[in-house]
């Protein structure tokens, strides 16, 4: 429960860090509210939309109400899926708003024992370390090839957990050995004449639990006649604590990886996961407060790109023929790609020109799946809720292959798929496709 003291102490980070103009910006039109899934999910309360959140976060600035812990929960329950920034004819960047506000929120508000213990081993030992997330990911490559994930299932300890996170033990994808997650060569050559000098961004769960993946981006950048440089220095994007109220820690590793690709004379640097790539695109933003970093940081920024978007600029799709079994394929927009990147036709047109497969677009394929980061483990219920409505329209394309282009969404399919025991209906990464389908 938040204390007086420190109610008061957030309302005046608001006072001080919170940016007036923008909140201000919000004309309180409506015009997000069809775009927003907490707000269908709750049963259209104002306070589940982006226009009653900015409403509050202004509410809270002028000291008309206390961040309390209901007003926390409104904040808390937000996807930041930031569907509604397309939308906005004013152009609120309402992301950033719920970024701040979140911050402040964490920097001023006392955790239980616990809740500091699980936040400092995610935030300040996992993610920042690669090698921590090594070792965690073998560890579950352990339980899963020892046979002690079956042990587990058989006995049914698994039923002392909640049942989400059972659904979700169930469709972990099978994760590389220790040994095959050493450090890459810092730079491959193309297949081909070289069309473009590319870095690629290998982020911190792609390169461990998704390793095949980020193993199939590379050979799909070489095909496509790319010279990839891959920076050694590099490091988690930071998205995850951005999102989730550590944003010191997140432009600590924003500025190591400005670091760490600043050195690199490349025309784009490469992302296959919509979140990430987002999160490094705003970096801008992220550290416009910092004295000596604006040219650098915009530099690095201007570079992102998504792979889809990379592979149809070099006509790869043209130059190589691409085949499957029959099958019906949809695509599930990532939200950030789309939303914050810009990107949705690059991925569709080169799913469309795979030979044998029938591409079908599901309605609502811009909405969000639920997952959200860490949203459907610490907001199941609203994440489920979600999910069930995306599943619907999935199953109406009567589609055998789902395919995204994030991880965090990749498994939320799986994991509908699961829910939903959908037989012969897979989830697949796009670049995973697209490594199939290449004759």
């Amino acid at each position: 429960m938040t204390t007086m003291t420190e109610m008061e102490n957030i309302q005046k980070g608001f006072q001080e860090r919170m940016d007036e103009k923008e909140l201000l910006n919000c004309m309180r039109c409506g015009f997000c509210l069809p775009s927003c899934p907490t707000y269908i999910v709750s049963g259209y309360k104002e306070s589940q939309s982006p226009r009653g959140r900015i409403a509050l976060m202004k509410a809270v600035y002028d000291g008309l109400i206390e961040p309390d812990d209901e007003f926390e929960r409104s904040l808390n329950l937000c996807l930041g899926c930031r569907a509604c920034e397309p939308v906005c004819p004013a152009g609120v960047n309402y992301g950033f708003l719920l970024e701040e506000a979140r911050d402040i929120i964490n920097q001023n508000k006392k955790r239980s024992l616990s809740s500091q213990l699980v936040h400092q081993a995610v935030f300040k030992h996992l993610f920042p370390n690669q090698n921590n997330i090594e070792n965690i990911t073998s560890l579950i490559g352990f339980y899963q090839r020892s046979g002690l994930q079956k042990a587990v299932r058989k006995i049914g300890f698994l039923h002392l957990f909640p049942n989400h996170l059972r659904e979700m033990e169930r469709v972990l994808p099978e994760v590389p050995k220790k040994t095959n997650m050493t450090k890459r060569i810092t730079r491959v050559k193309p297949d081909s004449i070289k069309k473009a000098t590319v870095a690629f961004f290998t982020g911190c769960l792609m390169d461990t639990v998704f390793r095949e993946t980020n193993d199939a981006t590379i050979k799909l950048l070489q095909k496509a006649g790319c010279e990839v440089v891959i920076p050694q220095t590099q490091v988690c994007c930071g998205a995850l604590h951005g999102h989730s109220g550590e944003k010191e820690l997140a432009k600590k590793m924003a500025k190591q990886n400005i670091e760490a690709f600043e050195k690199e004379h490349v025309d784009y640097i490469v992302t296959n996961a919509g979140g990430c790539g987002a999160f490094l695109s705003d970096y801008d933003h992220l550290l416009k407060d910092e004295p000596g970093w604006e040219g650098r940081v915009k530099e690095v920024a201007k570079k992102i790109k998504d792979i889809s978007s990379v592979l149809y600029e070099v006509s790869f799709h043209k130059e190589n023929r691409l085949v499957l079994d029959e099958q019906i394929i949809t695509f599930q927009d990532s939200c950030h790609l789309r939303n914050v990147m810009h990107v949705n036709e690059a991925p569709r047109k080169l799913l469309k020109s795979i030979k044998g497969a029938k591409f079908c677009e599901m309605e609502n394929a811009d909405s969000c799946c639920g997952s959200a980061g860490i949203y459907n483990i610490v907001e199941p219920e609203s994440s489920m809720n979600i999910l069930n409505q995306k599943m619907t329209v999935i199953k109406e394309t009567n589609a055998t292959t789902i395919v995204t282009a994030n991880p965090g969404c990749l498994l939320q399919m799986k994991l509908g798929i699961e829910r939903e025991n959908l037989r012969g209906v897979r989830a697949v990464h796009i670049v995973d496709l697209l490594q199939e389908a290449l004759m």
